[in-house]
């Protein structure tokens, strides 16, 4: 019980580390979330401050989860630990306490999660969600419909495991209810597109 205490604590005490938060308070003296979509994701990253902010917010994020992963396996075994771990981690980065609740979507380290655990399935997934967000100019749509197919491509690849599967719909239930807003604008014809001809990495107002 003590182990599974210290491994939720400590995943989501990393995920309050918010990597766009500190790049973006650290290089430009300002604070990602009151800019673009309000969000300390990557994709916000990339459309205020440019790919290079993008692509560090982006492996920072990822890492918090492979971090978690690792504790969480060592101190309760098996992929179920891992996965408890990581979970804590996007609750952490989703609604991290150190920030006031006030965190990103969870993609990415939800990604730096799976990744670790499931490579094969990740990389279809990620295939996947470079086709989707491709076709559709939406990275929200890309999104959602990549932690959806998580469940099903992992549960239909690797031996059933009821623990495992659960923790695969919880990561999906998180990443949609995060993206709650999006979905919202989406229905409303409000959803900003992603077109990366015209990134140039300035402040949106």
């Amino acid at each position: 019980m003590l182990k599974l205490l210290l491994v939720l604590v400590v995943g989501y005490l990393l995920g309050n580390f918010s990597t766009g938060v500190v790049l973006s308070r650290c290089a430009k003296g300002m604070d990602i979330r009151d800019y673009g979509s309000k969000s300390a994701g990557s994709t916000n990253m990339l459309r205020v401050l440019g790919r290079s902010s993008a692509a560090l917010t982006l492996i920072g994020d990822m890492l918090k989860g492979i971090i978690a992963a690792l504790i969480g396996g060592w101190l309760l075994g098996g992929k179920f630990g891992a996965l408890l771990g990581g979970i804590a981690a996007i609750v952490g980065h989703d609604f991290p306490a150190l920030l006031h609740f006030k965190g990103g979507k969870g993609i990415a380290t939800s990604f730096g999660l799976l990744l670790y655990l499931y490579p094969i399935q990740s990389l279809i997934v990620l295939a996947f969600f470079i086709l989707i967000v491709a076709l559709t100019h939406y990275v929200s749509v890309g999104s959602i419909a990549s932690a959806c197919l998580y469940p099903f491509i992992i549960t239909a690849t690797t031996p059933f495991d009821l623990r495992v599967t659960l923790c695969l719909v919880v990561i999906c239930v998180l990443a949609v209810f995060c993206h709650r807003a999006n979905i919202q604008r989406l229905l409303a014809g409000k959803e900003n597109k992603l077109d990366f001809s015209t990134l140039k990495g300035k402040k949106q107002k």
